[in-house]
């Protein structure tokens, strides 16, 4: 593999490239799905290829190909030459990289127990089981349940000297279970939204959340969504949103606007670009002084947990928002450069087929001092809402509105009645300046977003994002235009 890589980089050089990296790539994946007793779906796929990306002339060319033999790199890199000196022709600003990059090492996720190595029959005895106890609650429509495990394992080297490997696990899975009736489709699912966390590492850390264990409970609470109380309209109010919410807030409205190359209108068509402009930098009060945000790509158990990202930067951690303040961007080598920075380990890319791009690692809300308990006593009046259900937000990152699968309303500082169909609506920097509690470490968690899509041609990217339950005052409710 090695002499196949420095191939390529040798060619490269040769041939004039200023810089020159390869990645060799072989994912696997197995998905398995239950609906109401009965196996829906399984498949087992894997895919092998590499990529050359080479900088020419200051612009950069990308090549790729699914056949790993000496005349295909000679033919794929002169590909992304031939690309980068087109490119060139229009370019507009020279390529700077900053510092060189010379890693070198080996990674492995850390776990007890390779999922690949459980038995099918073991693992479909977990949603199996799980789709047993669900049936047992009377009124569900329908249940379901799902596993999923990746492995990707893939080396790196370029021009500079690195040449790093890596093998990342990952494991997911899920119940829901959906009841109808009253006019009403209710869903509830476990442990994240759309029946699907994910994590980094092994069995172990499916079987932690226990399945069975928890889909009478989920089942029983479809069933009574149909006929709760629905959330108040167009009110303002104090919310409290559970960790899972929280983690797809922070993804949506701080982990995406704070992408450089969306700020740099290099992304722009697929997802927008951002309303944090580089002139806000380390001047921007994003959020009040409970309000801290953290890129890194070091926590166990996060989606954007590794050894390096795909330009070989060492994994680390680095502040986005310290007390509030706006202090940081997910960045690539070469948009680091132009802030004056180095890279914070950001690039990213879906397969061997893609060119890496700024890719959100683990942006995490960190863990305050409240007890969740003593936060509810806290609140006179509120509600709690928990478990993503619906999304939307701008192309800048800036006015959103979000639906959460089941909430409950807080009177006098206690849990009450059940709500369906909670909404909530705010302005980005308004809304973190309204956070006024978080909770502590005791509360707080690593999610799994596995489906975040970005680029052209579009790539799905798995991030991660640790969060705990918080409050935010005097936000708009029930809004549902």
């Amino acid at each position: 593999m090695k002499t196949l890589m420095s191939r390529a980089l040798d060619l490269a050089r040769l041939r004039g490239a200023q810089y020159a990296d390869i990645r060799v790539v072989h994912n696997r994946t197995e998905n398995i799905s239950v609906r109401d007793g009965v196996v829906d779906g399984l498949d087992a796929s894997e895919t092998e290829g590499f990529g050359v990306r080479v900088l020419a002339n200051g612009a950069w060319g990308f090549a790729s190909s699914g056949q790993l033999n000496p005349a295909e790199v000679d033919l794929v890199t002169d590909q992304a030459l031939q690309i980068a000196r087109a490119s060139a022709l229009v370019n507009r600003q020279k390529v700077d990289l900053g510092p060189a990059v010379t890693s070198q090492g080996t990674y492995t996720t850390p776990y007890q127990t390779d999922p690949f190595s459980v038995s099918l029959e073991d693992r479909l005895a977990v949603l199996l089981a799980a789709d047993a106890e669900m049936a047992k609650v009377q009124g569900l429509r329908t249940r379901a349940s799902n596993l999923s495990l990746q492995h990707e394992h893939k080396y790196f080297a370029n021009t500079e000297g690195a040449f790093t490997e890596q093998n990342l696990y990952e494991v997911g899975g899920g119940i829901q279970a959906m009841a109808v009736g009253n006019g009403e489709v209710q869903m509830r699912s476990y442990p994240n939204s759309f029946a699907r966390q994910q994590v980094t590492g092994g069995w172990e850390a499916l079987l932690s959340w226990d399945l069975p264990g928890n889909a009478q409970r989920i089942g029983s609470e479809a069933v009574a969504l149909l006929t709760a109380e629905p959330c108040p309209r167009n009110i303002t109010t104090n919310i409290i949103l559970g960790g899972a919410q929280l983690a797809l807030q922070v993804h949506e409205s701080c982990g995406h606007p704070t992408e450089l190359d969306r700020v740099y209108g290099t992304e722009a068509a697929y997802a927008g670009t951002s309303f944090l402009t580089t002139e806000k930098l380390d001047t921007f009060q994003y959020g009040s002084p409970v309000v801290n945000l953290t890129a890194d790509s070091l926590r166990p158990l996060g989606l954007g947990t590794f050894g390096w990202d795909d330009e070989g930067v060492p994994a680390q951690s680095s502040p986005l928002v310290k007390d509030g303040l706006f202090v940081g961007y997910l960045m690539s080598r070469e948009t680091a450069s132009r802030l004056g920075r180095t890279s914070n380990a950001c690039m990213r890319a879906s397969g061997w087929n893609r060119m890496p791009i700024i890719r959100m690692v683990n942006v995490s809300l960190e863990p305050g001092t409240w007890d969740f308990d003593d936060l509810v006593a806290d609140t006179d009046d509120g509600i709690y809402m928990e478990l993503n259900r619906s999304w939307s937000i701008d192309d800048k990152r800036y006015n959103f509105q979000f639906g959460t699968e089941i909430g409950y309303e807080i009177k006098n500082g206690k849990m009450g009645r059940m709500l369906r169909n909670c909404t909530y609506t705010g302005l980005t920097p308004e809304f973190w300046n309204n956070c006024d509690a978080v909770c502590n470490q005791k509360h707080w968690q690593m999610w799994g977003t596995p489906n975040c899509g970005k680029g052209q041609p579009g790539q799905v990217a798995h991030t991660g994002h640790g969060a705990a339950p918080a409050r935010f005052r005097n936000i708009k409710v029930g809004v549902l235009k």
